[in-house]
């Protein structure tokens, strides 16, 4: 399979996990009528992410938004647009720049008192309600079995695409309090890690 068929692999696991966030925050926020997505529409992917994300949330008869920001000065200009348009929820689409700024979108959410789903469980710690996606300790396990094959001589092209096959959901139940949450105990349950 040539490169375009590994990418677009990789961008629909990243489409479904959009999706599954999304699940997990109606979860978390059944009263939502409307939710957004933050994403960086310089991302390759950003429209696949977002076009799954609106259908999913139109069959829940939610009211989509999106929301762009390619820039840290776009930050603060995307949360009053959250509050103006009344989203009840966020889900922030995986981007190396909201990762990058992290504890700046955890306050905003914060601030503005936005239940918001992430990516990885450093958004948890920071503060942020919860996090779904990829195990990268096991993400960086698997890239060392690979980095070993290599090392032993075999090439890396006739190596195997590699995907993820291990999810982490880390909720951060003091955040939770603090937007006046509960968390259902289904959700509890499957939880990796809770924050408190």
């Amino acid at each position: 399979m040539g490169d375009r068929g590994k990418r677009n692999r990789l961008t629909e696991l990243s489409s479904e996990l959009g999706v599954k966030r999304l699940g997990l925050l109606r979860e978390l926020v059944p009263s939502a009528t409307s939710i957004a997505i933050l994403r960086n529409p310089r991302r390759p992917d950003a429209d696949i992410q977002a076009g799954q994300l609106q259908q999913a949330a139109q069959s829940l008869g939610l009211q989509f938004h999106i929301l762009n920001a390619s820039s840290e000065r776009d930050f603060d200009a995307a949360f009053q647009t959250v509050v103006q348009l009344g989203v009840s929820a966020l889900v922030v689409a995986p981007d190396a720049l909201f990762s990058d700024r992290r504890d700046q979108i955890v306050a905003l959410a914060k601030r503005h008192s936005v239940p918001a789903i992430y990516e990885f469980r450093e958004f948890v710690v920071a503060g942020g309600l919860i996090s779904y996606g990829v195990s990268l300790s096991d993400v960086r396990r698997q890239a060392g079995i690979l980095a070993g094959r290599i090392l032993k001589g075999e090439k890396p092209a006739d190596l195997p695409v590699m995907q993820p096959t291990k999810f982490d959901l880390v909720i951060n139940l003091k955040t939770a309090k603090a937007l006046g949450l509960t968390v259902p105990p289904g959700v509890l349950a499957i939880a990796d890690e809770v924050v408190e």
